[in-house]
């Protein structure tokens, strides 16, 4: 009599053959597209009426106390953020650095986040020379508050003025 055979190993029963999910792939970045270095972070909040309302006697009172905190001051790149955002919130107008409404300008925005601590005198003037800078490139030779009050301007010019001196600052690392 024979013996089975042992020697071969049997095979497991055959699965349905399953797809595999295709590899993601993310596409390669466009060396064309703008940089993600010079991205402007996200706005930060502008400052609320209260901050507004106290002088900064009383805020540095407070400060000692521990009842109040001052804000960060912040660069050039961040304070021409912040004046855009101000804008956004409050509303642009022509002619006067504050309407009685409270809308402002761009020079309004700035003498508004400097009188609250959010800018030093130093880095709002480097700021300043951002902006010129790039109304210059752009064949502008006027000052930026009188480029501002230019009869038919618009608040996405402006908008645009801030965004690109605040990506200049960034580029030389101010």
């Amino acid at each position: 009599m024979s013996r089975p055979d042992t020697t071969m190993s049997q095979r497991p029963p055959a699965r349905p053959c399953q797809p595999t999910a295709p590899a993601v792939r993310r596409p390669p970045r466009d060396p064309r597209g703008p940089d993600p270095r010079l991205q402007s972070p996200p706005p930060p909040i502008a400052p609320s009426w209260s901050h507004r309302l106290l002088p900064a006697s009383a805020r540095t009172v407070l400060a000692g106390l521990g009842w109040w905190n001052n804000p960060t001051p912040q660069p050039p790149s961040g304070h021409l953020d912040q004046v855009l955002a101000v804008l956004e919130r409050y509303g642009w107008c022509q002619s006067l650095d504050t309407s009685p409404t409270g809308r402002m300008c761009i020079r309004g925005a700035q003498n508004l986040l400097q009188r609250t601590g959010h800018v030093t005198p130093t880095a709002r003037d480097r700021a300043t020379a951002h902006m010129q800078t790039v109304l210059t490139r752009a064949g502008v030779d006027m000052p930026f508050w009188a480029w501002n009050d230019l009869p038919g301007q618009d608040f996405s010019h402006v908008k645009t003025l801030l965004t690109r001196a605040a990506t200049h600052a960034r580029t030389i690392g101010d």
